[in-house]
């Protein structure tokens, strides 16, 4: 097996030399950078990460922290950013955080035993002894999809508010005055999308009607599929529904089907997210698209900025979401 000082013998360098060459110091000649690239790429030397990690004292590792189970949008997210981390040369540890306190505690152990150089969170956290450890050991961390007051951590989000309130207003030029409203209870993000939903109401001088906002336990299919059974329960007739997220738009419209409600016929749906799914659905979904790719891509370049350089001040990042307007809305007739 090829060893690092046989790298060095080839190209005639000392061991020093080969090690800052890889881990990508800028303090070696061009002449023997070449020749130690040479003599890698003859011998096929891969780096023993370990000792490499013993002697840079960084385990070139991120934690991605994710939800225990989690949605078709964060998956796609999460996708991006194992992507671009790999092409940054960081390797990936997972971690996951159940939807309540012991199993986001346990999931503050794992982070706690293992040497981290940076953590990238793709949901909301609610234990407040994991922000107090990722600050006291100050690791850099980036906040993806969301925004935390009184965290010292960079965000990556979108406007959620101002999205859903475009979303709705969509309805509302469509001739839509009865819009259903499918939302959630756990995390900020629904509370956002809901006072966007309000605000679109208010501006068009229409009365809030809470018999039209149901919630759902999860935000998926069957989620969505038991809060339009919900709404049909109800002696309140609506044309239109907005879901605070794809998954939810979906399942809704399977019940409306299995109720013989024709979409967008009978009544308009418009998601938010645009997953994958959305532009596959019968008929295709109209939503609000999150720019999942460029989430991805700036949440791995700041939080490599965040390793390399000293200055870790936070960043709040809104980046612009995108109206995207396919067959699942309709003109009201």
């Amino acid at each position: 097996m090829v060893s690092i000082k046989d790298i060095a013998r080839m190209a005639g360098v000392s061991v020093s030399t080969v090690s800052r060459v890889l881990n990508d110091r800028t303090c070696v000649s061009a002449d023997k950078r070449a020749k130690i690239l040479e003599a890698i790429k003859q011998t096929g030397y891969v780096p023993n990460r370990a000792a490499r990690d013993m002697v840079s004292k960084h385990s070139s590792t991120v934690g991605i922290v994710m939800p225990g189970t989690f949605n078709m949008f964060q998956r796609q997210l999460f996708s991006t950013i194992e992507h671009h981390l790999e092409q940054f040369g960081y390797h990936t540890s997972f971690y996951f955080a159940s939807s309540d306190l012991d199993g986001e505690r346990a999931c503050l152990n794992r982070l706690k035993a293992d040497r981290l150089d940076g953590i990238i969170i793709l949901h909301e956290i609610e234990l407040p002894e994991i922000q107090q450890y990722l600050q006291e050991y100050k690791i850099p961390t980036v906040l993806a999809t969301f925004e935390r007051s009184g965290w010292k951590a960079t965000s990556i989000h979108i406007s959620e508010e101002e999205a859903a309130l475009t979303a709705v207003n969509h309805l509302l030029k469509l001739g839509h005055r009865k819009i259903a409203f499918i939302g959630g209870m756990k995390y900020s993000f629904p509370g956002q999308r809901f006072a966007g939903y309000k605000n679109a109401l208010e501006s068009a001088s229409l009365e809030y009607d809470e018999t039209l906002v149901a919630y759902a336990e999860t935000y998926n299919m069957e989620g969505g599929s038991k809060a339009l059974e919900e709404l049909l329960s109800r002696s309140t007739s609506f044309t239109a529904v907005f879901a605070i997220t794809d998954e939810l738009a979906l399942g809704a419209m399977r019940t409306l089907a299995d109720h013989d409600l024709k979409v967008p016929e009978d009544v308009s749906v418009i998601g938010f997210d645009n997953i994958e799914l959305a532009s596959f659905s019968m008929p295709r979904l109209t939503t609000i698209a999150q720019p999942m790719v460029e989430m991805g891509q700036t949440a791995v370049a700041l939080l490599h900025s965040l390793i390399t350089s000293k200055n870790r001040f936070p960043l709040s990042i809104s980046l612009p979401f995108t109206f995207i307007e396919r067959e699942s809305t309709a003109q009201l007739r």
